[in-house]
């Protein structure tokens, strides 16, 4: 089980993000893995495993994803105790964290315009990421190639460090 929800809005500064908006954006991306997991739970069977997606910017937090970035570091946190938790149930829980990735999330808003064109320029490889680079990290945690594996986060990140 794959779980991803995000909301992300670019604000340059604290004082203008709203009570509203840092509630929604932690509804979206925290709240609802939450909500989905204790659902789901009960349904999992000994070697399942569960991926949650996290960011960069919980190890590297833009200045303006304040927000944003408090939720994907709460999101690791949430990913590792709940590892911890439901090991003994033979289910394994792991992260994502992608580095700047082009996804519709970024033309929205989650992104300055005018500084879309230089989007992850800054990463050591010099590009963003596409969402099939992301893939076969999924893939991996999902297999049993990874059985051994649980309470980690796993950056695919241009070559930003996660630690």
């Amino acid at each position: 089980m794959a779980l991803v929800a995000g909301k992300q809005v670019s604000q340059p500064d604290i004082l203008n993000i709203t009570t509203e908006q840092i509630r929604e954006t932690f509804e979206t991306n925290v709240f609802s893995l939450f909500w989905v997991v204790k659902e789901a739970l009960p349904l999992l069977l000994p070697g399942s495993t569960i991926i949650t997606t996290s960011s960069i910017q919980a190890f590297q937090p833009s200045k303006d994803l304040l927000d944003y970035a408090g939720t994907k570091s709460a999101i690791i946190a949430f990913t590792r105790a709940l590892a911890k938790q439901i090991a003994d149930k033979g289910i394994r829980v792991n992260s994502v964290a992608p580095g700047p990735i082009w996804t519709p999330l970024q033309v929205s808003g989650g992104q300055q315009q005018d500084k879309l064109p230089e989007f992850g320029l800054n990463t050591p490889l010099k590009r963003s990421g596409q969402p099939v680079e992301l893939a076969a990290v999924y893939v991996l945690l999902a297999s049993q190639e990874s059985s051994y594996t649980t309470a980690e986060v796993y950056g695919v990140t241009g070559g930003h460090h996660t630690t």
